[in-house]
């Protein structure tokens, strides 16, 4: 039986500072809106630059609480004037010390259903997040929205399957992935590992990468988001390599349980042989 939801993305270059940012996407939020988007997500740590790129203290000024913060307080009202699902990511503060890769969930009521802080950390040339964030520590939630059950998984964590499976395990039936990601040897896993973790879960995967060349470092963010079916198959073309885009697509979530009928992995799997897994 079709279950269509219209879901959005959108990628942006950073415009150098972080209230035009925040407008920029709440403009692009609009936009999604008008075209009957009832579910958009924002690029990883969205009003920000991708600071990472070094190692500074300064740049702990772009830290806020979730849900407390300006930011997810302002998408928490604009979710409810449009009526749509929002995943917001930011850099969150806890507490002093206590910092985090994470990415607000908010309903299309504007309730702030929970957040998902990244585990996986990279820390290498141009990547130095161990500098800034903690390991995430809230599990894989899946939370239950106006669009659906919807998933989080960010940047660096899509090389790590474990995650992807957790998600399709807890019922979700569509993962965003907010990404910075650079042109290097990225660019194939890029093509490659979203696309295959969604049909190894057999669910919808909507990957997003920042574009253009940022002030800090010299990293070039090849953009290229696109959505991708439970069959692992692209939702219409990927977005520019250059430029900003929001990308509108209608995904059938019938499609789920007709996929996991034909591949039956859930079925099939071994959870009494993976122990080793978890070991070393």
């Amino acid at each position: 039986m079709s279950q269509l939801v219209r879901a959005a993305l959108v990628q942006t270059k950073w415009t150098g500072d972080g209230a035009s940012m925040v407008d920029v996407h709440e403009a692009y939020a609009r936009e999604a809106a008008a075209q009957g988007a009832r579910i958009l997500g924002f690029q990883e740590l969205f009003n920000a630059p991708y600071f990472c790129q070094v190692q500074d203290a300064e740049h702990h000024k772009w830290a806020e609480p979730v849900p407390d913060g300006p930011t997810t307080a302002r998408m928490s009202a604009l979710a409810r004037e449009l009526g749509m699902v929002l995943v917001v990511p930011v850099f969150e503060a806890e507490s002093p010390g206590f910092h985090y890769n994470t990415a607000a969930v908010i309903d299309a009521d504007g309730t702030v259903l929970g957040k998902y802080r990244k585990h996986h950390l990279p820390q290498l040339p141009g990547f130095w997040e161990k500098f800034y964030f903690r390991p995430g520590n809230l599990g894989w939630p899946v939370f239950d929205t106006a669009a659906g059950r919807i998933g989080v998984y960010i940047c660096y964590d899509r090389h790590f399957p474990e995650g992807w499976r957790a998600l399709g395990l807890a019922g979700a039936q569509l993962v965003y992935n907010p990404s910075a990601t650079s042109r290097s040897l990225s660019s194939h896993l890029w093509r490659l590992e979203q696309p295959a973790a969604a049909a190894a879960n057999e669910y919808f995967v909507a990957a997003i990468n920042r574009v253009g060349v940022e002030e800090y470092g010299d990293n070039d963010f090849y953009g290229t988001s696109y959505f991708v079916d439970p069959r692992g198959r692209l939702v219409g073309a990927p977005a520019s390599d250059r430029d900003e885009e929001l990308l509108v697509r209608d995904l059938d979530f019938g499609t789920i349980d007709e996929v996991r009928r034909e591949w039956a992995f859930y079925r099939d799997r071994r959870p009494d042989a993976y122990g080793l897994l978890t070991e070393g």
